[in-house]
Parts: structure tokens; sequence; C-alpha cells
């Protein structure tokens, strides 16, 4: 767990500071950062295995800094936010987070939450972001999955179809693999959700 590393983009100090301690004692490596332009840099240059970031930042918003860094990078991403409302949601995962947390929030959530989504994303990859083996090695789960003409490649987190690129959102994309993951068995709308929504 000491080896697994959490980018923190809050731009409340003592928020971030509470969440960092949080995140130490629980045996994480944490960076901070207090503004988006500084957090995406950091987000595109440092090997994390998961981000937090808050929606409302200086300089450069979480959904904005969201929407660069999907574009080159598929790192698990938290979205923090004071609003709770079912829109808001919405925005932050439609534009690729795996996951959304409104303030104020219990920390044992918080930290399950973390836990749980890199577990997930530790099954789906086999190989973390950054194409090396940056979560609990000898743990292999297959990288693709091709079915009739379907091919789904967790690495890039492409779908191919009869060899011809087709663009999915991170949501889809886990709803792909999950289905096909489990293509002889039924797979509960519960299990769906947890497995892709959390």
């Amino acid at each position: 767990m000491s080896q697994l590393k959490i980018l923190l983009i809050e731009d409340d100090r003592i928020l971030s500071d509470y969440l960092a301690d949080l995140l130490v004692k629980s045996g994480y490596v944490v960076s901070q950062c207090f503004d988006g332009l500084s957090g995406l840099k950091l987000a595109q240059t440092e090997q994390h295995q998961l981000i937090l970031l808050d929606k409302m930042l200086p300089e450069l918003d979480g959904v904005t800094l969201l929407k660069s860094l999907r574009e080159t990078s598929q790192k698990p991403v938290i979205m923090v936010s004071a609003k709770g409302a079912e829109e808001e949601r919405i925005l932050g995962l439609s534009h690729g987070a795996d996951d959304y947390i409104a303030k104020p929030f219990n920390s044992q959530e918080l930290l399950l939450r973390i836990e749980s989504l890199l577990r997930r994303s530790q099954l789906t990859n086999g190989l973390g972001n950054s194409g090396t083996a940056d979560l609990t090695p000898g743990m292999r789960a297959p990288i693709e999955i091709c079915v009739d003409g379907l091919m789904l490649n967790a690495a890039k987190q492409v779908v191919f179809v009869n060899d011809l690129q087709i663009a999915v959102t991170t949501i889809q994309f886990k709803l792909l693999w999950e289905l096909l993951s489990n293509q002889h068995k039924t797979v509960s709308k519960a299990d769906l959700y947890l497995s892709v929504l959390n």
C-alpha cells in the first residue's frame, strides 16, 4: 500500500492538509496541488495511481482539467465537490470521472471508495496506466477481450469493431468490459452499478 501514490488537487488548504494526513496515515504517498493548472501538469508528468480532484479550482476548474487529462490518460479520478446535485454528478462522470463524492463526506467512505477504485483499476488493467506494473505484482488480469469482431484493450482503453476503432467514454468502456468479462453469466443491475459506477 505504501507505494500507491495519490495526487490531491484541492484549493482549500485546510481540507487538503486534512485529506493528505488521512491518506498518509492510511499508507498512501500523497502529492498536493492547490490550483487546476499545476494539478494538470503534475497529473500529466508524474505517476499516480489515483487522483482526488476538486471540481471548483482556481485557474482551471476540475471538469476542464479532467477533459484535458482524458485526452492522454485513463488514471482513476474521484471528483470531489461541494455540489451534490444529480446534474453535477452526471457532468463529472460524463467527462471521465470514475467516481464522485459530495462535500461534506465521511472520511471512512472516501477511503473505501479509493480502495474500491484502486482494486477495480488493478483488476481491469492488470498493468498500471503508465504501462508498467505499479500495483500489486503478480496479479495479472487479461488486458484484451475479443468476441465476434469486438475487441477491447484495457491498457489503452480502446474499442475496435471489425478493426475499426470506435470512440467510447470511460464509463462505456467499463460497462462493455464488465459485460464481455461475464458473457456467459447474468449480471445484475446492482453489480453493474458497483463495478462500473461504484
